[in-house]
């Protein structure tokens, strides 16, 4: 748990009981401050009560008292409409942040690497921290993954928090400043909550936010990602390493018919046959691989280090998880595919298929992904 030193005897109002609401409840709890926390859902409500966290109705609540509001990412803040409370504490002039801010505000001495993008965040930022574990680095791995930020073990300097930035965090996270900015993709996602396309993008770039003078590693496999990249270029104020997992970088690092790529220092090096790699299959696979060994390169690991934890990585649960084999076929769950963009990338990976897909419509439908690979249905 990260202990919130400069919350200490202020009121902090916290929306959303979830797992981040909770564990910010906790950490500002054991901080010594005032906590009032609040959760729509009177089930919420009824868990946090039993872990003797004090509840108080932030919508008749007496805005003139908070310091802070913590707003749980899941929670509208701008569109489709701001939720009440949001409202309240704006019109205040109360501050309304995530947890992920309070992280960055309570560990200056750490070394922050975020990694955001419409697919592929969860295995990029897991793989990361992977490699540097490997490395002997001290690492911590949360954010939109695994551990809520919060929830963290406290780092000091020469530690490196490796964070699953959705596109929600990203916007409640005003002293972002990363190291490394990571940005794999841009796809239609989450609009409503954005107000269309070109907010979801402007919530995406919000990863190089505050980044002078230090790395952004972008994704140049889709037009809205390079477009990004090209600005980043223009301004000239950060280092810039474009990765792909389909086609030449320079300067960068790709993937190429399953091989991996260093073009960031001339000769340009092959590092592993990413085909060897059971758990990162496929283009998209490999570009999270080059994403991947971009940040730890740029964080000094050596090529060979890296190679060889990219050939141990043990993959993620749900993210093309192979469950079993039966009578020679292979069953796969890819669960966590949850718009048509990811479930596509996974479907090109392999022949002959038998698709079982369930859930509900999002952005685009599905008939994208009819444009990989063969189907059965």
């Amino acid at each position: 748990m990260i202990e919130l030193r400069d919350m200490k005897g202020r009121t902090i109002a916290v929306l959303g009981l979830g797992k981040s609401g909770l564990a910010t409840a906790r950490a500002l709890l054991c901080s010594g401050a005032e906590v009032w926390a609040w959760d729509d859902d009177a089930r919420a409500r009824e868990v946090a009560k039993a872990e003797r966290i004090p509840l108080t109705d932030l919508a008749t609540a007496d805005w003139s008292g908070p310091a802070l509001l913590v707003l749980s990412p899941g929670i509208p803040h701008t569109h489709p409409a701001p939720h009440p409370v949001v409202e309240k504490a704006r019109t205040v002039k109360c501050p309304v942040v995530g947890d992920v801010e309070l992280l960055l505000r309570s560990m200056p001495a750490a070394t922050f690497v975020g990694v955001t993008g419409t697919n592929g965040k969860s295995t990029t930022t897991s793989l990361i921290g992977h490699v540097l574990r490997s490395a002997g680095g001290r690492v911590e791995v949360g954010g939109n993954i695994g551990l809520p930020a919060l929830d963290l073990k406290p780092l000091g300097a020469g530690g490196v928090y490796v964070l699953e930035l959705s596109s929600y965090q990203l916007e409640l996270a005003p002293s972002l400043g990363l190291e490394i900015a990571v940005l794999l993709n841009i796809t239609p996602d989450h609009l409503g909550r954005h107000g269309g396309m070109a907010g979801y993008v402007d919530a995406k770039r919000r990863v190089f936010a505050n980044q002078a003078g230090k790395t952004a590693v972008v994704g140049i496999d889709d037009e809205a990602s390079r477009a990004i990249y090209s600005q980043l270029v223009k301004l000239g104020d950060r280092r810039v390493v474009p990765i792909s997992g389909a086609h030449p970088a320079p300067g960068g690092v790709y993937g190429l018919a399953g091989e991996l790529f260093d073009g960031m220092e001339k000769p340009v090096e092959k590092v592993i046959d990413l085909r060897t790699a059971r758990t990162l299959p496929g283009a998209h696979n490999w570009q999270n691989a080059a994403a991947a060994y971009a940040t730890c390169r740029s964080l000094g690991i050596g090529r060979a280090e890296i190679a060889r934890a990219l050939a141990t990585y043990p993959g993620l649960p749900h993210r093309q998880e192979l469950v079993a084999v039966i009578d020679g076929v292979p069953w796969i769950n890819d669960s966590k595919a949850t718009n048509a963009d990811a479930a596509a990338k996974a479907l090109a990976c392999y022949g002959s298929i038998l698709w079982i897909a369930g859930g509900l419509p999002k952005e685009g439908g599905i008939a994208i992904s009819f444009r990989y690979g063969r189907l059965s249905h």
